[in-house]
């Protein structure tokens, strides 16, 4: 099965990718520890540093003097999007006791990111003081990379198998119903928690830790998140630091169209 069955698929360390993080590992762990950057990303009381938009890559995947990013997970992500421009990578660092509740954050939200792993489908954030849901990111797949070594308890990433199929049948029969240049404005609350509620119950979910050299695809519909830290997990001084590329399709119908 591949990651267009379940959700999500573990590429195996390539030394193409090995080659790449000789670059980007230090250039990740260096945005994570910029000054500006972690004033406008650290969340979770310290705990989690979001780190969107750091990693100083080109679009091809190239920082500096390295090559360009090429594994065989990027090969079948494009097989199914085609060729798009990578974004400035996200560097998603974790660090012993995540998560910590910040300022930023409700007690629901809190409850849910420890007790659900703050599980969401990438594109579907919540919007304003009553946290609503719409398609604002039309994302084509999430390729994470992993940079530092880490135990099986150290927040790994989560996801639950199965669940963009769930998540397209549910939120396909409502925005069928209207052309796609509206999808964006569809507020798409209460479809999106009641398909999440069944991906709980009906889901397994599984924990990708992950090594440098690997690669993690996973599918743009896909239920994911991120584990609590387990006491006594071991990891660098760095954490659990990820580079993840989500780029944009070029049609947002192709969210819902493609496999």
């Amino acid at each position: 099965m591949t990651w267009l069955d379940r959700g999500w698929q573990i590429f195996a360390p390539e030394s193409g990718v090995l080659d790449w993080l000789k670059t980007a590992a230090p250039a990740a762990i260096e945005a994570s520890r910029d000054h500006h950057a972690r004033a406008e990303w650290l969340r979770c009381d310290g705990t989690w540093f979001v780190g969107v938009d750091t990693l100083p890559n080109d679009p091809s995947g190239k920082i500096g003097n390295s090559g360009p990013l090429d594994c065989a997970a990027l090969d079948a992500a494009q097989k199914v999007s085609g060729v798009l421009p990578l974004h400035k990578g996200q560097v998603s660092a974790a660090y012993p006791g995540y998560p910590k509740r910040g300022p930023e954050e409700s007690k629901g939200a809190y409850k849910f990111r420890r007790v659900r792993d703050a599980a969401h489908v990438d594109g579907m954030r919540p919007a304003g003081n009553a946290r609503r849901r719409f398609l604002n990111e039309p994302h084509a797949w999430i390729l994470g990379l992993p940079v530092t070594e880490c135990g099986q308890g150290a927040s790994p990433l989560v996801v639950w198998e199965g669940s963009h199929e769930i998540i397209r049948h549910r939120l396909n029969a409502i925005l069928q119903q209207h052309q796609p240049e509206k999808w964006g404005r569809i507020d798409m609350t209460a479809t999106y928690q009641a398909a999440r509620r069944e991906v709980f119950e009906t889901c397994r979910r599984i924990e990708l830790p992950g090594i440098p050299g690997e690669a993690h695809l996973i599918h743009r519909l896909a239920v994911h998140g991120m584990a609590p830290w387990i006491n006594g997990s071991v990891a660098p001084v760095e954490g659990r630091v990820v580079v993840y590329f989500r780029p944009h399709l070029n049609q947002i119908s192709d969210w819902l169209k493609l496999p």
